[in-house]
């Protein structure tokens, strides 16, 4: 057992079974006993490896879909410059290494990233340098914003219901008989017919983050591109855990594991539509990526000997990798210009 799962059961018992995104969100952000108040989780020592993490060349390609909507939009000065969710600081390493060849941007651009993390902020001033560190998208500047997000969102806490023969119950983190953490079930509630046993998922967190952002950018101006695992109008259970690039089961390791849950793109959309911003289809990772011209990129960098680069190309691309695994989805000021490599999502 785990320092953190002796809290959480001592908890159960004193005030009865926990919802799952109250256990998520103390196994990810405990200040003391927290996944990522504790650890460096990213590449080969840790638990998982972000895109980031396998090559530049990620970075690079996001960094300047960035720089043409910056251009497309009138090269607005200032303008706030950010990440959520930033990790190491790898991907903002790389994209502003790549939109320093566009002239004036860099100079224009204020860095602002978003993280939860006392010990990952340490991380990032290390590579970065002085940036704004915010502890919510409610604190970005009131002014235009090109922003990405990338494996934010399925990190985010989430809520289960399962169909039973009585309605929708609430899964919730429990007890079993010999005091370990198990999955239980809350009293059943009256919901919409579906299949005895069907399991759907909310990320109570999601809706309220995009709309803060759209909000700044249906103001000012700006982007925002979300890249990460899921799908559109997603269900099914996904809560899972990851632990030394293992699966693990979510409940064996709080505080020692990633948790994680696929994310559903349609909610995400509609509630940036909602703040009167334009919104993009999703599209696979994969032909993101070589829409914008990551395979001549590779080859470059092969030819200069970077013996891995051909093998990232796959790995960021190819359908059996994070190709098609991760969906990106954009979201950009009414009146401009479709960011480079989407299309628009119509009525």
């Amino acid at each position: 057992m785990t320092p953190l799962a002796g809290l959480i059961a001592a908890r159960i018992r004193m005030s009865g079974p926990m919802r799952l995104d109250d256990y998520m969100r103390l196994c990810l952000l405990h200040p003391r006993h927290g996944y990522y108040a504790t650890r460096d989780p990213f590449g080969a020592a840790g638990d998982f490896t972000t895109a980031p993490e396998i090559s530049q060349m990620f970075g690079e390609m996001v960094g300047l879909a960035l720089a043409q909507a910056w251009l497309d939009q009138g090269r607005p000065a200032p303008f706030a410059l950010a990440e959520i969710g930033p990790g190491r600081g790898t991907l903002m390493v790389d994209i502003l290494r790549a939109i320093r060849i566009v002239p004036g941007m860099a100079d224009a651009a204020q860095v602002h990233l978003v993280e939860a993390s006392a010990h990952l902020r340490q991380v990032q001033r290390a590579r970065l340098g002085a940036v704004a560190h915010l502890d919510d998208v409610a604190e970005l500047p009131e002014m235009p914003l090109f922003l990405v997000a990338n494996e934010f969102f399925d990190a985010l806490p989430i809520r289960q219901f399962q169909r039973s023969a009585d309605g929708w119950a609430e899964r919730m983190v429990t007890l079993d008989d010999s005091g370990a953490l198990a999955l239980g079930l809350g009293p059943a509630l009256p919901g919409p017919a579906a299949p005895e046993g069907q399991i759907r998922e909310t990320c109570p967190d999601a809706g309220p983050i995009v709309s803060a952002i759209a909000a700044r950018i249906a103001g000012h101006g700006g982007l925002a591109i979300v890249i990460d695992y899921g799908d559109w109008d997603g269900h099914g259970d996904t809560f899972q855990a990851l632990r030394r690039h293992r699966p693990e089961d979510p409940l064996a390791y709080p505080g020692e594991a990633d948790l994680t849950a696929h994310v559903d793109f349609a909610p995400l959309a509609a509630a940036a539509r909602a703040a009167e911003v334009r919104a993009s289809r999703r599209i696979t990772q994969g032909d993101w990526l070589l829409r914008l011209g990551i395979a001549p990129r590779a080859e470059r960098l092969a030819a200069a000997g970077d013996a891995g680069a051909m093998a990232a190309l796959h790995r960021l691309t190819a359908p059996g990798e994070m190709g098609h695994l991760f969906k990106v989805l954009a979201f950009w000021a009414p009146g401009a210009p479709v960011p480079p490599g989407f299309e628009p999502l119509e009525n």
